[in-house]
């Protein structure tokens, strides 16, 4: 995955508490076994009618927050089922972080896992933040390196977690944090008696 260092974009405001998988992305479209694709299918029973027509009041319809980077919500994003659909459908949909008072631990593990940075700030932070972010000219500035968030007037500082942080600077995956200990692996698979099956 790419390295997260500073995200800066626009923000687009869902002030709803208790956001679960399930509104992020409905169980119909999990059929897919590709990661991608699941962009347009994104908080699909809140941006479609029952004809499958757009809403156009719904906030991810209209034009001018079509090029956002940064979800604002509610606290306890992300509650519901452990499915890793829901923040590959944020991401698919164009967004580089989300911003929040509180996140289920399961999706904030997984969007860990996928270069999503999820950040959180207290109620108070988030509800300013979601005031700026009603006008869409306004831009928001991420800086993980130094965990701030920044905007016209307004400036936080967030917290995480040292291992998370140090993942997502430097692009790392599950899979590149195997191949961090790759001399070790093979150090094993040398001395490993022939006999036994390969551990590959």
């Amino acid at each position: 995955m790419d390295p997260v260092t500073v995200i800066t974009g626009q923000m687009a405001p869902l002030p709803r508490a208790n956001v679960d998988t399930d509104a992020i992305i409905p169980k119909q479209f999990l059929k897919r076994v590709e990661r991608s694709g699941f962009g347009p299918f994104l908080f699909y029973e809140w941006a479609y009618d029952e004809e499958g027509e757009l809403l156009p009041d719904f906030v991810l319809n209209q034009p001018e927050y079509q090029d956002a980077k940064v979800l604002v919500s509610g606290p306890n994003f992300g509650s519901g089922s452990s499915r890793e659909h829901a923040p590959w459908s944020i991401e698919d949909r164009g967004f580089e972080a989300v911003i929040a008072p509180s996140f289920a631990d399961i999706f904030y593990n997984n969007c860990i896992n996928i270069g999503l940075l999820p950040v959180a700030l207290t109620e108070t932070e988030v509800a300013t933040l979601t005031q700026i972010a009603a006008d869409p000219d306004n831009l928001v500035t991420i800086d993980l390196a130094d965990q701030m968030v920044t905007t016209v007037g307004f400036d936080a500082r967030f917290e995480i977690d040292s291992f998370a942080r140090h993942r997502l600077l430097n692009g790392l995956d599950n899979i590149a944090l195997t191949l961090e200990h790759a001399v070790l692996i093979d150090g094993y698979e040398e001395r490993r008696a022939t006999f036994k099956p390969a551990v590959r």
